[in-house]
């Protein structure tokens, strides 16, 4: 994310990041920026207002597996369908790492984990599937194996913001507790789907991709859309409006307003 943000030009004090609860988290105290560590789940909504408040402020949101498809799911879906002019980044290691390996909602059923010591018993939720239902205007996925294509991948998501809503889903290793999905299973199994005949405006071909596990793991920008409108932009009360609302912040007296409250 540093060398994106580098590459990008954009220094600490013109760009805002907001974390979620979890090992990622982590995150906060080693990027330097505007920073956020909210609560569990609910980074998403925050970091949304954020961004509707200032649209010339670049966004980015960073949530585990656990957090974003469990505790804040509702959010992840609102956030997608609403097209906010948000950049999201998945921490996919998929289990709950920060408290000690519990399953997570994409932890692969059948797997012991320490909260789960005979297997999850739970189907595992197919989280690409889930987010292509939704019609997103941006889905790239990448592997924390990669670092030049993860730069590539965290620019092109952070540009989309002016269109809208861009979900990255990073697959990464958890050595402690997930070994299952280990470093060495995603460096046999990733594979750049700039090496194959793709094009990012094909949302059944990209879905397909996404979903097709089974053999190979496609990384890559797996689709954008250009083409609608962020939510911002199709708010019909800010039409010809220049500002921003924190540039219409003013200190208001409401000294009249409480007395006739009391």
């Amino acid at each position: 994310m540093k060398r994106a943000l580098v590459e990008l030009g954009l220094h600490p004090w013109q760009v805002f990041l907001c974390f979620d609860v979890g090992c990622h988290g982590n995150g906060s105290d080693k990027l330097q920026g505007y920073r956020f560590h909210g609560l569990h789940g609910r980074v998403l909504p925050f970091a949304a207002g954020a961004k509707l408040a200032n649209m010339e402020l670049p966004v980015i949101a960073f949530g585990g597996d656990g957090a974003s498809f469990s505790e804040g799911i509702g959010h992840l879906v609102h956030s997608i369908r609403s097209n906010y002019p948000v950049t999201f980044i998945l921490h996919n290691n998929e289990n709950y790492g920060l408290t000690t390996g519990q399953a997570s909602a994409t932890t692969w059923q059948g797997q012991p984990m320490n909260s789960a010591p005979y297997g999850m018993p739970e189907r595992t939720i197919r989280s690409m599937d889930f987010i292509f239902s939704l019609e997103p205007t941006f889905v790239a996925r990448g592997f924390s194996g990669n670092i030049p294509q993860l730069t590539e991948i965290f620019k092109a998501a952070i540009e989309h913001q002016k269109h809208g809503f861009a979900f990255v889903d990073v697959l990464q290793a958890c050595p402690t507790y997930n070994h299952f999905a280990t470093h060495e299973y995603l460096l046999e199994k990733c594979f750049d789907i700039g090496t194959i005949d793709h094009d990012l405006h094909d949302f059944a071909h990209a879905r397909e991709l996404a979903i097709n596990t089974t053999e190979r793991v496609a990384t890559g920008i797996l689709y954008q859309n250009s083409n609608i409108q962020n939510f911002y932009d199709r708010l019909e009360p800010r039409k010809g409006i220049q500002t921003t609302a924190v540039h219409e912040v003013a200190k208001r007296d409401v000294s009249g307003f409480l007395r006739d409250l009391v």
